[in-house]
């Protein structure tokens, strides 16, 4: 349970296990339930572009994700892959689901073990392609 009172829903936890471990999607996107008592699967997808994932994060309302982020290394050193958690809060959605969604985030992203780095959005120039890539390699080359 989060701060909220919100559930994270066991369904969160297997889709997640089904991408980490058995590579079975590209991405997961998480929404409330109507109730607002418990984070759900809305959505997860194989497909391997990225706009298709940006284009599932509604313009007006909160979701949280996962994508599994691929990017090439410099000098031909091959393909890396990292797990990516979104909060997606834009703007102009409502403010109680973004007090929800902010409250309820920990219980979420505590539940999932092996994600490698945190995107928080707010509009879209904060998810494209290009600035994730920059952040997860950034973080990538930290270690």
């Amino acid at each position: 349970m989060s701060r909220s009172g919100v559930a994270v829903d066991d369904e969160c936890l297997n889709v997640f296990n089904e991408l980490k471990l058995g590579k079975k999607y590209k991405f997961i996107i998480f929404t409330l339930n109507e109730t607002k008592t418990k984070v759900v699967v809305s959505e997860t997808s194989t497909d391997t572009d990225y706009e298709a994932f940006v284009e599932k994060l509604p313009e007006n309302d909160c979701r949280y994700a996962i994508y599994d982020f691929e990017y090439e290394l410099g000098g031909g050193e091959g393909k890396r892959s990292k797990i990516v958690f979104y909060t997606w809060s834009p703007d102009n959605a409502p403010v109680r689901s973004k007090m929800i969604f902010a409250s309820s985030k920990d219980s979420l992203r505590r539940a999932l073990n092996g994600v490698a780095s945190d995107i928080q959005g707010t509009d879209f120039s904060e998810v494209e392609y290009e600035t994730v890539l920059e952040k997860v390699s950034r973080a990538a080359g930290s270690h």
